[in-house]
């Protein structure tokens, strides 16, 4: 049993999880730019500087793990993050002094 106000197991697994998702320079690059805009799949392999397989394929991994949500328009899905606290983790990540 956790200490008053200690995460318990169950919450420093799912903790544990988002950071993995995470881990994979690209896959942070996309929670980044999904942070700051939602786009389509084509929009945001543009933005990452990656092929849209690639991209696709990350955002599968993504919404499955309940990091980043889609909607359709039109004949597009729509990105975005899902779970606020990604991006505030993410943003930290790129505030002064910059990581070396």
């Amino acid at each position: 049993m956790a200490a008053p106000g200690e995460p318990s197991g169950q919450a420093l697994n799912a903790a544990a999880l988002k950071f993995g998702l995470l881990s994979s320079p690209l896959r942070l690059h996309i929670v980044w730019a999904l942070a700051r805009r939602e786009s389509d799949v084509t929009q945001l392999a543009r933005r990452v500087g990656a092929r849209p397989q690639a991209v696709s394929q990350h955002l599968a991994r993504l919404k499955l793990a309940g990091a980043v949500r889609s909607r359709s328009e039109g004949r597009h899905q729509i990105y975005a993050v899902t779970d606020p606290r990604l991006t505030v983790v993410v943003e930290a990540m790129f505030k002064s002094p910059p990581l070396s």
